[in-house]
């Protein structure tokens, strides 16, 4: 009521929660309430903060609510953010509510290769999801985050520090994650490798952190929403675009799933992703090793936790033997994960 004074006979559907997410509770429900003569009914999603397991070592709620509200005002589609209450005491934990965006949004599990609108559609429109998906990253790393207010992501320094900046968070991120999970060597492996081959970025951008096509609302095959800020930073926009592929990767071949036709390949991306922002790609394969590396330190979370837990996983071994430890072996020359560590 504090947010809606003048408002009267509020009332809330029952919530709906569309997705089964780890980082965070998303809920969808109708609000109803009187405001002057009329009766107003918003569709309106609620979006809370971990309250008991964290994937992240750290969750920033305002942060999101901070960019979307930057890019309010832009081309990129986002959810309008109503209000941000950042009291626990209210729900149990701080929590934003945006309004609903109509549309679809890809699978995720199952994945959309296989299921759901995108796998039911024709390999044509398959395409013209895809670009519509690229078409938005290119617009996201087109804007001036300094007009737009959004230094508060933390300004990478000069030189290699857009890298440097990246590889630091991730480094904690794994150690963290290795005090209460099994011991992660090809993850290291690759740490090092990557903070071994660090380069100057071209430049450095907005970046939405989370690039994929499940984060995408469709409607009539076009992007209408953006989704799922929290990973959001200021580097190499070119992290976004390995990000995108290999996650997509991840979706198919990954799970040992046909790649459904209609997609664009990897190299058809590239090019097209350079011809919408006018820029050459110089370091894709640097950047599908860091999706892998930084994708396998949250899968090898969410796994502990699962075991923690008890829970079934399709395999023992998921902490250090998935589709990301799998890519990163096979892309740095190491042992694959779960093989015979020597012997006669």
């Amino acid at each position: 009521m504090a947010k809606m004074p003048d408002a009267s006979e509020l009332a809330i559907a029952p919530f709906e929660r569309p997705s089964a997410g780890y980082s965070n509770e998303t809920f969808l429900f109708d609000l109803s309430y009187r405001l002057g003569d009329g009766v107003h009914r918003d569709r309106l999603v609620a979006r809370l903060a971990p309250s008991d397991f964290l994937v992240f070592p750290e969750y920033d709620l305002v942060a999101q609510c901070r960019v979307m509200r930057s890019l309010a005002a832009t081309t990129i589609p986002v959810p309008r953010v109503r209000w941000l209450e950042e009291d626990a005491t209210v729900l149990g934990t701080p929590f934003y509510l945006m309004d609903a965006i109509g549309g679809e949004v890809p699978a995720e599990v199952p994945s959309y290769h296989s299921y759901g609108f995108v796998s039911e559609a024709t390999p044509e429109r398959r395409t013209h999801m895809w670009w519509s998906g690229i078409g938005t990253l290119a617009r996201i790393h087109a804007l001036d985050w300094r007009t737009l207010g959004l230094a508060f992501l933390g300004v990478p320094p000069p030189e290699t520090g857009p890298l440097d900046r990246q590889l630091d968070y991730y480094d904690r991120y794994l150690r963290w994650v290795c005090e209460s999970g099994a011991p992660q060597p090809i993850l290291q492996a690759a740490l090092g490798w990557l903070q071994r081959n660090r380069f100057v970025p071209a430049r450095v951008t907005l970046c939405w952190g989370d690039a994929r096509l499940p984060n995408l609302m469709y409607r009539d095959d076009e992007v209408v929403g953006v989704l799922d800020w929290e990973m959001a930073f200021l580097g190499d926009p070119e992290e976004d675009l390995g990000w995108w592929l290999f996650m997509d990767w991840v979706n198919n071949e990954g799970y040992g799933l046909p790649r459904a036709a209609g997609f664009p390949g990897r190299l058809e991306t590239i090019r097209h992703y350079e011809e919408l922002s006018g820029r050459a790609v110089e370091h894709a394969p640097y950047h599908e090793v860091l999706a892998a590396f930084r994708f396998g330190i949250i899968m090898a979370r969410i796994a502990g936790r699962l075991r923690e837990i008890e829970a079934p996983l399709p395999t023992p071994d998921l902490e250090t033997n998935n589709p990301c430890t799998q890519r990163l072996a096979a892309a740095l020359g190491l042992p694959a994960p779960g093989a015979p560590s020597g012997g006669s």
